[in-house]
């Protein structure tokens, strides 16, 4: 057991509860703005910045582009085994060719300088 000097006894506990009312202060703080923090965390949460909707734009459009290409490769190659006499290429290639018609129109064309 830790032996205090009777004066200092007092002055032990004068900064011990010193210490907690900050303590405490702190916490109450903590719970004042607490509803505050929360609310502006949801409003973030819930708004995009003009910047982040051009990013997730451009991110969907890369997507795409790059679903595109993978289509036209494999479109490619089954109309080579299509002109080869593979049946079952030719209707590959007719549904692979289908897909990239519904994607061609949401792909902007870029303009030629």
């Amino acid at each position: 057991m830790l032996k205090v000097a009777p004066l200092a006894a007092p002055l032990t506990l004068s900064l011990a509860s010193l210490a907690l009312s900050g303590c405490l202060v702190r916490t109450a703080a903590d719970i004042v703005t607490a509803p505050i923090d929360l609310a502006s965390g949801a409003v973030d949460a819930a708004t995009t910045s003009q910047s982040e909707a051009d990013e997730n734009r451009g991110r969907e459009l890369r997507k795409r582009e790059e679903r595109l290409g993978k289509l036209e490769r494999q479109y490619g190659k089954e109309r080579d085994k299509c002109d080869r006499g593979d049946q079952e290429a030719c209707e590959k290639a007719a549904e692979i060719g289908e897909e990239i018609r519904e994607i061609l129109p949401t792909i902007p064309v870029e303009p030629n300088d």
